[in-house]
């Protein structure tokens, strides 16, 4: 049985050092279990959580939609997607924002200076309706509607 749709399955991707008591790891769950409940049901929209590690040795997700959470200096999927992500919003330099939204995979990166600054940017990200375009763009040519 196939359990990830690589156009509608979001990876969710976390340092591969971190527990799972880890605020970035808890963070990630908390975008990972809204991407579900927006995915209504339908069986591949949803969100998986995976390491750094795994994403990178996992090349079904290279073409997934992405989202990392946690800079760029412990998320090996941040590092890579920082380089080339515009900055979409900023607090004071300490919670970021990178996104792209066109081409193939949709990706972001959410990460800050600290634990509350990355857990800002994820709450930002969801709150100022990012989260719903990035998964309208990932699901709305898909059967079904968007919820």
């Amino acid at each position: 049985m196939k359990l990830v749709d690589a156009s509608e399955t979001v990876a969710v991707v976390v340092a591969d050092a971190l527990d799972a008591e880890a605020p970035d790891r808890v963070v990630a769950q908390r975008v990972q279990a809204e991407i579900d409940r927006r995915g209504a049901g339908y069986p591949y929209r949803r969100g998986v959580l995976m390491t750094d590690y795994a994403w990178f040795d996992t090349p079904l997700f290279h073409a997934a939609p992405t989202i990392a959470v946690g800079g760029p200096g412990v998320n090996g999927v941040s590092a890579r997607f920082g380089q080339d992500l515009p900055t979409v919003w900023t607090a004071e330099d300490r919670s970021l924002i990178q996104a792209e939204y066109r081409g193939a995979a949709p990706r972001v990166t959410l990460w800050g200076m600290n634990a509350a600054a990355t857990a800002e940017a994820a709450e930002v990200f969801i709150a100022r309706g990012w989260l719903d375009e990035f998964l309208d763009r990932c699901w709305r040519f898909r059967a079904g509607t968007f919820s």
